[in-house]
């Protein structure tokens, strides 16, 4: 991971300090934004993804880098920033999952998709159930992304945030940095990135990458406990997030690893399958719906499910080009 760039003479703090700079401004940048925006939807949108981003990669510098930090103001303001945007997250997780469901039973109704239980004799009552599944996750969804739309703005106008808000523009002129980072960067800087990586070789050597290999795994699909096998791949994809990261503190300027890049893109679709597919079930049980309804659901959630094991596929591909011998 050694920067060849980093001499002898350039300290830890001196590269860490200039990227949690840059971080803290586009933070900044995005709260102008917020505050902008007014009534503006798209702006207030584009705002929030700039704010989510900056604490994202704070945060994760933060987690990364704590030895090199001040501990326990390392510790409280990754806290607070997890919780921002985790917050800020909820609703266009909503508006996303239900254009995805809409989308995937438009194209299910009309007979595409590889799902074998909406074709033939079956596809007139899949049509028949996909108007009203829509509408229902339409009205389930609809309702989360508004709370989830309040929950934001009541976060946005809370002290909490402000005092989050206070640290990131303190840290924009200053970093508090520990005792260690007056070491050489070349040094302990991939000391702390190494303990990333080696965490996220741990966590893919961990995956069934060998059945992942069929893009179309038939066994899986037929496992009624297959969410329950999600959660090592969403580990995964938060391990990733934070190698790359490190990655890029390190390599401030750099290009990005366009495969590691697709390699987690894959894995962010992993994450948007499996929780569509879940939604969907959510929305099986409740009571009192037709069997129509139920059965267009049913089919729906095995697609999703389909494109959980297609993510797989596409994540195993693009890994193993991160891990082939160059020539």
């Amino acid at each position: 991971m050694h920067n060849p760039d980093q001499s002898q003479d350039v300290t830890a703090g001196e590269v860490l300090a200039p990227y949690l700079h840059a971080r803290a401004a586009d933070f900044l940048r995005g709260l102008r934004l917020h505050g902008e925006s007014g009534s503006d939807t798209a702006g207030a949108e584009e705002a929030a993804r700039t704010l989510r981003a900056a604490a994202r990669r704070i945060g994760a510098t933060l987690h990364t880098f704590r030895p090199l930090l001040d501990g326990p103001w390392a510790d409280d303001l990754r806290t607070e920033l997890a919780w921002l945007s985790g917050t800020l997250a909820v609703e266009q997780a909503c508006t996303s999952r239900l254009v995805r469901l809409v989308d995937a039973l438009s194209r299910l109704s009309n007979g595409g998709g590889p799902v074998p239980a909406a074709r033939g004799s079956e596809s007139a009552g899949l049509s028949v159930g996909a108007a009203r599944a829509g509408a229902l996750l339409e009205r389930q969804l609809t309702l989360a992304r508004t709370r989830a739309h309040s929950a934001a703005l009541q976060a946005l106008g809370s002290a909490r945030f402000h005092a989050v808000a206070d640290a990131v523009a303190l840290l924009a002129s200053e970093v508090p940095l520990g005792p260690a980072s007056a070491a050489p960067a070349a040094e302990v800087l991939d000391a702390s990135a190494g303990v990333a990586e080696r965490r996220l070789l741990d966590a893919v050597a961990a995956l069934p990458l060998t059945r992942a290999a069929h893009p179309y795994n038939a066994e899986a699909l037929a496992l009624a406990a297959g969410e329950a096998q999600d959660a090592p791949w969403h580990q995964t994809r938060l391990l990733l997030r934070l190698h790359r990261y490190a990655t890029e503190a390190l390599y401030a300027g750099g290009e990005p690893d366009a495969v590691l890049y697709e390699a987690a893109r894959a894995l962010d679709r992993h994450r948007d399958a499996a929780e569509a597919a879940s939604a969907a079930a959510t929305a099986a049980r409740t009571p009192r719906i037709a069997p129509a309804t139920a059965y267009a659901l049913g089919v729906l959630h095995a697609d999703q499910r389909h494109e959980v094991e297609a993510a797989r596929f596409a994540f195993q591909r693009a890994w193993r080009r991160t891990t082939a011998p160059v020539p």
